[in-house]
């Protein structure tokens, strides 16, 4: 006899709940990232690191394990606290992590770096067109 979906006793992934989720699906769930494909892209990438570890997309991830992202600028660290079923509104996804103090200190660092540094950026008096504001993305690195 198969099952499609394993026991709870055993620890595989159960998608919407259980004891562990495919770290892409959390990514996504919990709103770090756009879509699943660009947090899959970002775990294949080596940009996401559990436990001090790189991981594939499809591993599993448990309540307590520690993420480390590394964003433009700044690492972003954080602690699991949850596994959401679904992705949901934005206060119900942050209550799913725990951002470390230096994590958090980093991230407002960059921030008001990335001010300071638009506050003295030189700007158009008109609205920059389709192309141009491709380039300043280009320019900026979001892109």
């Amino acid at each position: 006899m198969t099952h499609s979906i394993k026991d709870a006793d055993e620890s595989e992934v159960i998608e919407g709940g259980g004891t562990s989720l495919r770290i892409d699906r959390w990514l996504w769930c919990t709103r770090l990232y756009k879509s699943r494909s660009i947090a899959a892209e970002a775990v294949s990438g080596g940009k996401v690191h559990v436990n001090g570890r790189r991981v594939k997309p499809a591993h599993a991830l448990r309540v307590g394990d520690r993420l480390a992202i590394t964003r433009p600028g700044y690492e972003f660290e954080c602690e699991v606290l949850k596994l959401p079923g679904r992705r949901g509104a934005a206060p119900i996804a942050q209550t799913c992590y725990a951002e470390t103090e230096a994590a958090r200190a980093a991230r407002e660092k960059f921030g008001e770096q990335a001010r300071l540094a638009a506050a003295f950026a030189p700007r158009s008096d008109e609205r920059p067109d389709k192309y141009a504001r491709r380039e300043l993305r280009r320019l900026r690195g979001r892109d």
